[in-house]
């Protein structure tokens, strides 16, 4: 027992990575080397596999969901106020998530994240599981609460562990990774959800269970990053930089905003063009995702270009997109706007994700990517809320796209003047040392 804490005890704090504004090749340190006082134990694809499965974990939440929100409703008709927490039931991991994820971030950079990604893993499968027998509405809403503080937790986690075992380019590529493997998670479970309600409202929960199959490999394969020293209850904790971070955060709330529009309203436009065959707007839907994927793949060999060009060009890419989908009611038009917008948000969200957390030490990074975790999933909570107001404001969605598009393009000459002294590249000079595991057992 005293040599497995031993083993998983901190050793060494890693120094922050130096500012050098001049982008150079990833210099990351290769398999068959160390770092001097580490232990030799690089991370591999095995580590980079799990901390991935887990970040696509969160979208279990609404995407498995969904599809069954029709049958939940017809059970549940003689519950008061079930025309509410249906609805809730998809809404309340993402919202309670988006709340706590910068106090979560903030535990996750006081204790052992290995150890509470473990126990955040286990939890989700209970009470992500629980539908299958909980009879009340409203405990099925109280589960789904629960269910969001676990889905912050893994996902700080398994970012920050990302930053934590990679440097340089990897660290930029990896982070790219993760992102793109949300978005086709997304569409997939979409799809499952939508074949496993066939049987039943409740039978997709069942999913929720399949994450206890991470426990063993992440309990062998994953460590714990060493540190000098582990924050107490009571101690302060390095201070994060406002403008390094909130700025990042702030341009990421209306990120993902631009992020879930078209996901979620992309259905509807089509419907008002006249095409209502599901397979042609599923099949549309997936040339967008397509195209989503297509963007987060491609940021890599984008990484070397500081924020103050990326991100105006993703957004002005996002108001061309939306203005071509309004731009008329032809079927060509509007499917060459939806790919247009999906591969611009989809360059957009590692680039922001990156932007963030990308020279934050290891003591500021559970935070940081909280801060930017809250910000993302707080814009995907208010998309279909202004939507519908500016839907509402200007006459129908058409219009509404129109403005999203002109305030995109306001924000992308926002950010560009609002970054114009910032240079550096958001792939850095890997100045500090990829994080060795101490030895195995």
């Amino acid at each position: 027992m005293t040599d497995d804490i031993d083993r998983d005890r901190p050793q060494t704090e890693p120094s922050p990575p130096a500012l050098n504004l001049a982008p150079v090749p990833d210099q990351a340190t290769p398999p068959d080397q160390t770092v001097p006082g580490t232990v030799e134990r690089p991370a591999g694809r095995a580590q980079l596999t799990l901390l991935v499965a887990g970040i696509c974990m969160p979208v279990l939440g609404s995407a498995l969901i969904a599809p069954v929100l029709p049958q939940m409703q017809r059970h549940f008709h003689s519950t008061p106020g079930s025309d509410v927490l249906v609805p809730m039931v998809v809404v309340l991991p993402g919202l309670f998530l988006a709340l706590s994820a910068p106090l979560l971030g903030s535990v996750a950079d006081r204790t052992n994240r290995k150890a509470l990604l473990l126990i955040a893993v286990a939890l989700y499968a209970v009470v992500g599981s629980a539908p299958l027998y909980l009879a009340s509405l409203v405990a099925i809403a109280v589960s789904r609460v629960l269910l969001g503080a676990c889905e912050g937790v893994i996902l700080i986690c398994c970012t920050s562990l990302i930053g934590d075992y990679w440097t340089g380019a990897r660290r930029a590529k990896y982070l790219s990774v993760s992102t793109l493997a949300t978005s086709l998670a997304a569409t997939a479970f979409l799809a499952v959800g939508g074949v496993l309600g066939v049987s039943g409202w409740r039978t997709p929960f069942w999913m929720y269970v399949l994450p206890l199959l991470l426990l063993v490999p992440m309990a062998r394969l994953l460590w714990q990053p060493p540190r000098t020293s582990t924050p107490g209850v009571g101690t302060r904790l390095e201070p994060l930089p406002r403008r390094q971070v909130l700025v990042p955060c702030l341009v990421t709330l209306f990120g993902g905003l631009y992020f879930f529009t078209l996901v979620v309203e992309l259905p509807f436009v089509l419907d008002g063009i006249g095409i209502h065959s599901t397979a042609a707007v599923g099949t549309i839907s997936a040339v967008m995702a397509l195209a989503t994927a297509a963007g987060s793949a491609l940021f890599p060999r984008l990484a070397t270009r500081p924020a103050r060009v990326l991100v105006p060009l993703e957004f002005a890419g996002v108001a061309v997109g939306l203005a071509t989908v309004f731009a008329t009611g032809a079927l060509p038009v509007v499917v060459t706007g939806a790919i247009i917008t999906g591969f611009s948000t989809g360059v957009m969200l590692p680039t922001l994700l990156v932007w963030a957390v990308h020279r934050l030490n290891y003591s500021q990074r559970g935070r940081g990517t909280g801060w930017w975790s809250g910000a993302l999933t707080l814009g995907q909570f208010f998309c279909p809320l202004v939507v519908a107001g500016l839907s509402a404001a200007s006459g129908g969605l058409q219009p509404a796209l129109l403005v999203l598009a002109l305030a995109a393009a306001l924000l992308a000459a926002t950010v560009l003047l609002g970054l114009r002294h910032q240079h550096d590249p958001l792939d850095p000079s890997p100045g500090e040392p990829v994080v060795a595991a101490p030895a195995a057992p």
